[in-house]
């Protein structure tokens, strides 16, 4: 999670993002604490480090469910993928943004209520 100013990708590289794999939880999880996980993720990471601008950005493209448009949000935001996943990222600047699987997928082990 966070972010840095230290750049390991070949300049000018784009990768077409997608979901990440399947993961699980430690121990099965409700719909309102993964939520909650992603609130306060999201509320949080602008202060790791990054621009604020560029957290908006990834936040939108880990909650559209349209790739492509996800996609188009990512490039028009000058942000590089480094995973396809878009785990880690970087903006063209340099900064380096770490994002947690919990807000990019549910979990396997999601307790859905009917």
């Amino acid at each position: 999670m966070g972010c840095s100013s230290s750049r390991t990708m070949t300049e000018g590289r784009k990768e077409k993002i997608r979901r990440p794999k399947t993961w699980k939880h430690p121990q099965p999880i409700s719909r309102a604490e993964l939520t909650q996980m992603g609130e306060e993720f999201w509320d949080t990471a602008p202060h790791y480090g990054g621009k604020k601008e560029i957290w908006d950005a990834l936040r939108a493209a880990a909650e559209e469910d349209d790739l492509s448009l996800a996609q188009t949000v990512i490039e028009s935001a000058g942000v590089v993928v480094q995973n396809a996943d878009l785990t880690i990222c970087f903006f063209f600047l340099g900064s380096k943004y770490k994002l947690p699987k919990y807000v990019l997928r549910d979990p396997s082990n999601l307790i859905t209520t009917k």
